[in-house]
């Protein structure tokens, strides 16, 4: 029953990550795209590691696509316009396609990833708790990996947060300081013009 579950759920992650990059609307795709990360939590879930299934679902699921949903909503795709260099870059993209399914099919091959080059897990105590175990192992064996990922991370924001809060000439801005400074006299100017008689 637990094979049958597992397989339900990788064929839904699979036809879910295929049509993200196959379908044309965007926003279509990014809803495949939600629909892959629950079947991927399920499979977490299998696994027996739920804070892992837990987090997909409410940080990528509960958060992260819902930014990138507001922001394919907010932009304006053409796809007219996508679609005229497709035949130009159509040789280099097949070339870099046929490249990386070659090095996936090496790396994840039977070889590398086969059920005999594992032991079997240990059986834990019905106490054990994963999320303490990932822990440990993340701020000790891995706690190196784990700052420079903060790091990049923290790159990546102030980087956006600079290129965002550019000074464009072209741009009208607001102070607020010189808006709550205004007075009424700066605001209004009373003319006294004498009054016309109609003809």
């Amino acid at each position: 029953m637990e094979k049958i579950i597992f397989y339900f759920f990788a064929a839904v992650m699979v036809f879910g990550a295929t049509m993200v990059i196959t379908i044309r609307n965007p926003v279509r795709a990014a809803l495949f795209l939600v629909l892959t990360f629950f079947a991927s939590a399920a499979l977490w879930l299998l696994l027996e590691a739920e804070f892992l299934a837990i987090t997909l679902v409410l940080v990528y699921v509960g958060a992260v696509m819902v930014l990138f949903l507001f922001v394919v909503m907010m932009l304006d795709v053409n796809l007219a316009r996508l679609k005229e260099g497709f035949i130009k870059h159509l040789p280099l993209g097949a070339a870099v396609a046929i490249v990386t399914v070659s090095m996936m099919g090496w790396v994840v091959g039977p070889e590398h990833f086969g059920l005999d080059q594992y032991a079997e897990p240990v059986r834990r105590a019905a106490d054990y708790s994963n999320t303490k175990a990932l822990g440990e192992l993340l701020y000790t064996v891995y706690v190196y990996p784990f700052e420079i990922a903060a790091m990049v991370l923290l790159v990546a924001i102030v980087a956006a947060i600079a290129l965002t809060l550019r000074r464009r000439p072209q741009t009208k801005y607001q102070n607020p300081a010189d808006q709550i400074a205004v007075r009424r006299s700066d605001r209004i100017r009373m003319v006294k013009m004498p009054a016309e008689k109609r003809k």
